[in-house]
């Protein structure tokens, strides 16, 4: 929330590893909502590339892995699935 704040416009993608496991978050903000982001969409895309699932909310979206050491590579491609 703190980072989503300081931006007029635009998305937050966040990511970390803890054993087997990768966790992403995405949330955005109302002026990006308002151009049709969709932080669901986003997520779903990202965690397909780390070997799971996950979705949410146009403003806000969870999603889980199996392949923790696909973020790298993930984040990477951020700006296509955005």
């Amino acid at each position: 929330d703190n980072i989503r704040n300081k931006l007029d416009i635009g998305v937050v993608v966040l990511a970390s590893s803890f054993g087997d496991k990768a966790s992403i978050i995405a949330m955005a903000t109302k002026s990006a909502l308002e151009k049709g982001i969709h932080c669901g969409n986003i997520v779903k895309k990202a965690a397909a590339m780390c070997g799971g699932g996950g979705g949410g909310r146009p403003d806000m979206a969870q999603a889980g892995g199996k392949q923790p050491e696909k973020i790298d590579e993930m984040f990477s491609k951020i700006d296509e699935i955005i």
